[in-house]
């Protein structure tokens, strides 16, 4: 019984030492400091609190040097890790204990790229306008930008060695410059025929064709058309009447002179590489451009061509000193495109049509026609690449018209 009662007495002041060693345990040993703050015999969980308090007032910042200033970021946009419970449950009587502390930050690619917005600008596009009066141009303007994936890595490692971290913006230049406009935007051809500018009703219409061409944009595979550009020739639209071809006759029409505009856009067109898509010659041949270079327009007939490159093409017209002519620009090819004729034959007008009349006097001059084709020759560096045909046409000839005076009969005498 003696034995029993003595293992009990053991157990129990076992039990006594067990429960004294865990509550010293749960409280940090006299004497010991941390960052400078006595935590000595507070309860572990209160002594980490209040040293945590003390790091993060006094956690030093990720400074960033900027072209517009320093900017700072601490806590609580920098948090921190650190080694403060272990140290603080295994400190010794009286130490001193070092903390391990690793600055941490949660929201540090969001806060990066919040201060890079504050100096990105996005660059600005040059610009042009274009008219019937020209081309005008505007500078584009360089944007800003923030190298983001080197300010994070630096960042990221300022966190653990302190050092401070310079952001510099660099500028961008704008995808397009008023130099790439003025590329696209050069002379390709022109074409200039000559008109009589005495006859002011064929020389009005001719000019007032022209200027509805003028300051037209044919877009990277558009389709111009004569007609719908122009408008129906009529008075309400503007027309006069002046000489027109009419079933192999010259006769008064609204609209006459309209032709040697749609001729000339013709002759520019093909030599700015236009793909011509629709042109069909007078009946009659005309005296501005050679056979197989003309383009009559009519209700019925259209002058239609498609921009073939991979860039807008711009048409300029010019009417002064009685010539009328098109200045195609947009961006070179590098090729050079020549129109020629070449006349097969010609065909004699038929005897002329004789009228009585007062007196001998031609009221219809005779002309020939022509049998005629045209061809379009492209160079490049000097070097033939192709030449075709464009068309192959007839011209009627014009039968002359004469009056003739009776012949008197002589008298008996």
């Amino acid at each position: 019984m003696k034995k029993v009662c003595a293992v009990v007495a053991a157990l129990l002041f076992a039990g006594s030492l067990f429960f004294c060693a865990g509550s010293a345990r749960g409280r940090v040993r006299s004497g010991v400091t941390a960052e400078g703050i006595e935590v000595g015999g507070l309860p572990v969980g209160e002594a980490v609190r209040l040293v945590r308090e003390e790091i993060a007032a006094h956690l030093p910042p990720v400074v960033i040097e900027t072209p517009q200033g320093e900017f700072s970021f601490g806590y609580p946009a920098l948090s921190f890790t650190d080694n403060l419970p272990f140290r603080l449950k295994s400190a010794k009587w009286g130490e001193k204990i070092e903390i391990k502390v690793r600055r941490t930050w949660a929201r540090e690619e969001e806060d990066l790229l919040a201060l890079c917005a504050l100096f990105a600008r996005d660059a600005e596009n040059a610009s042009l306008r274009f008219s019937a009066e020209g081309f005008s141009y505007s500078r584009g303007k360089e944007g800003v930008c923030c190298d983001y994936a080197r300010l994070l890595a630096d960042c990221t490692r300022a966190l653990s060695t302190g050092e401070r971290v310079t952001l510099r913006p660099f500028s961008r230049p704008p995808a397009v410059t008023e130099e790439d406009l003025r590329a696209r935007t050069r002379l390709l051809s022109s074409f200039y025929t000559s008109f009589d500018p005495r006859s002011s009703s064929r020389a009005h219409n001719v000019r007032l064709a022209a200027e509805r061409i003028g300051g037209t944009t044919v877009p990277p595979g558009g389709e111009f058309s004569f007609n719908q550009v122009v408008g129906r020739r009529t008075r309400e639209n503007g027309f006069e009447e002046a000489a027109i071809i009419l079933n192999g006759e010259f006769t008064a029409g609204v609209g006459g002179g309209v032709c040697q505009t749609s001729t000339t856009l013709f002759g520019a067109a093909l030599r700015a590489g236009m793909t011509v898509v629709e042109s069909r010659p007078h009946s009659l041949s005309v005296s501005y451009v050679p056979p197989s270079q003309d383009a009559m327009v009519s209700e019925a007939s259209d002058l239609r061509f498609v921009n073939p490159r991979p860039y807008p093409v711009y048409i300029l017209a010019r009417t002064e000193r009685g010539r009328v002519g098109f200045e195609f620009y947009g961006m070179p090819d590098g090729r050079r495109y020549e129109v020629e004729s070449r006349i097969l034959r010609r065909l004699p007008p038929p005897s002329p049509e004789i009228a009585e009349g007062t007196e001998d006097r031609v009221l219809r001059q005779g002309r020939e026609g022509t049998e005629s084709e045209s061809y379009l020759s492209v160079y490049e560096n000097g070097v033939l690449l192709s030449r075709t045909l464009i068309r192959r046409d007839v011209y009627a000839p014009v039968r002359g018209k004469e009056e003739r005076a009776p012949v008197s009969g002589g008298k008996n005498g």
